[in-house]
């Protein structure tokens, strides 16, 4: 069974393109030109062992807005898309990763619908040159995008970098729980309804 997707989009203030495969291993090609966000999208694919491409050319003379957003609409889209039916994943998934003094949660369920709780207070409002609103904004489009149950909790933590790594980090994680084939059900779809 193959589970990647490639995605390009392209507006008047973004053109990206993105290929994710789910069953990779840790391999990232990332380059938004926002130093920070790629560091967190190659987070991404290391602690969730995919494979994950994203090429951005954004806005940046407005500000990082469009490009960190229009970006989590197509990673959503792409593991969406990669999912297929979702015949045999876990479904759930959830991590907790500390980073030094910081520490977050992510949990997650491919339930078809989307939602995002979010309980982050980055202690900074630059995290290099990301602005600390728009991993919240990625995280939205993220899940909408994916049709995901998404709840990120920042439980602890005093430097802005290490909050928002562990962030990203523990969604790696969660991901990567939540979207792997469960051997004792690979032919079903994890729901009493029979669709997701």
């Amino acid at each position: 069974m193959s589970r990647h997707a490639e995605i390009c989009r392209e507006t008047k203030e973004t053109k990206i393109f993105v290929k994710v495969d789910l069953d990779g291993t840790g391999k990232a090609s990332i380059s938004t030109r926002i130093g920070f966000f790629d560091h967190m999208l190659d987070q991404i694919a290391r602690h969730g062992l995919i494979d994950l491409t994203v090429q951005c050319e954004g806005d940046l003379e407005v500000d990082g807005h469009h490009s960190v957003e229009d970006v989590g609409i197509a990673l959503g889209q792409a593991i969406g898309q990669a999912l297929g039916d979702k015949k045999g994943i876990v479904r759930y998934g959830f991590s907790y990763v500390p980073l030094d003094e910081a520490l977050s949660r992510t949990v997650i369920d491919f339930s078809g619908r989307p939602y995002l709780s979010w309980d982050v207070d980055f202690t900074a409002p630059m995290i290099g040159a990301l602005d600390s609103q728009l991993p919240r904004e990625f995280f939205l489009a993220l899940s909408t995008n994916a049709k995901m149950t998404l709840h990120i909790d920042n439980l602890k933590g005093i430097n802005a970098h290490h909050q928002c790594e562990s962030v990203f980090k523990s969604f790696g994680r969660a991901l990567r729980m939540a979207a792997s084939i469960d051997e004792r059900s690979k032919n079903v779809i994890p729901s009493t309804k029979g669709t997701l």
